[in-house]
C-alpha cells in the first residue's frame, strides 16, 4: 500500500468519525472532491486520501466546527487563492519564495512584477527542493520550466510532481495524484513530490 495514502476504514477508525460525518464534510465542500480517490484493490474498490492532507485537514475541522459553521468552516479552510496574483517584491518581504530562487530563475523580471498564483506555487516548489539537496540549480530551470508548460492543465486540481535521473539525466512529470508509476529499468524515482500539500501550504502562507 502507497504510505502517502490512506484508505477510509483506517481514516474512520484513526479519527473517531463515522461514515456520515465525512460525506457531510464532503458536501459542505470542507474536503476538497479530489481527496477522494478510487483504486482497485483485491477486495474491489475502495476509497483512499491523501494522508497528510486529510488527516490535517479533520483535525483542524474538528477543532474548529465548535465556535464556527460549516460554511465558515469551508471559507476559511479552502479559500479561493487560484485567482491570486502577488508582486516579485511582496514575495521576497514575506518570505514565502527565497531571493536565490528569484534571483536565479526571475532574474530579468522587475521588482514589481505580479506573479499568478501556479507561478508563485512553481517557484515555491522549486525553493523547498533545492533546500532539501536533492535537486541541482541547473535541475531546478527544467522544473520551472516543465512547471510552467503544464501545471495549469490541471485547472488547481492536485497532481503529483516526479523528479527521475538515469544514468546522470534528469527528467519532470506532472501526473494526476496517486496514480501508479512504472519506470523503465535502470530509471531512479528522486522524489514523488505531493503538489496537493505544497499547495495547501502556499495557501496558509498566502492567506
Amino acid at each position: 500500500m502507497d504510505p502517502t495514502l490512506i484508505s477510509k476504514k483506517e481514516l474512520l477508525e484513526t479519527c473517531g468519525i463515522s461514515y456520515g460525518q465525512l460525506y457531510r464534510w464532503k458536501r459542505k465542500q470542507l474536503i476538497p472532491e479530489e481527496w477522494f480517490i478510487r483504486k482497485s484493490t483485491f477486495t474491489g474498490q475502495e476509497t483512499f486520501f491523501p494522508r497528510e492532507l486529510i488527516l490535517e485537514r479533520i483535525d483542524k475541522i474538528i477543532n474548529m466546527k465548535e465556535d464556527l459553521s460549516l460554511d465558515q468552516l469551508a471559507d476559511k479552510l479552502s479559500p479561493d487563492l487560484f485567482g491570486l496574483e502577488m508582486r516579485k517584491s511582496e514575495l521576497l518581504e514575506r518570505n514565502i519564495v527565497s531571493k536565490i530562487v528569484m534571483d536565479r530563475y526571475t532574474a530579468n523580471e522587475p521588482n514589481e512584477t505580479v506573479f499568478s498564483f501556479d507561478l508563485i506555487l512553481t517557484l515555491y516548489t522549486v525553493d523547498q527542493l533545492l533546500q532539501t539537496g536533492e535537486m541541482s540549480l541547473d535541475e531546478g530551470a527544467i522544473l520551472v520550466q516543465t512547471m510552467r508548460d503544464h501545471l495549469g492543465k490541471f485547472e488547481g486540481k492536485p497532481c503529483d510532481l516526479l523528479f527521475i535521473r538515469k544514468m546522470g539525466m534528469s527528467w519532470f512529470a506532472l501526473i494526476t495524484a496517486a496514480s501508479d508509476i512504472y519506470l523503465e529499468s535502470g530509471a531512479k524515482l528522486i522524489v514523488r513530490y505531493p503538489l496537493g500539500e505544497r499547495m495547501e501550504r502556499l495557501k496558509e502562507k498566502l492567506a
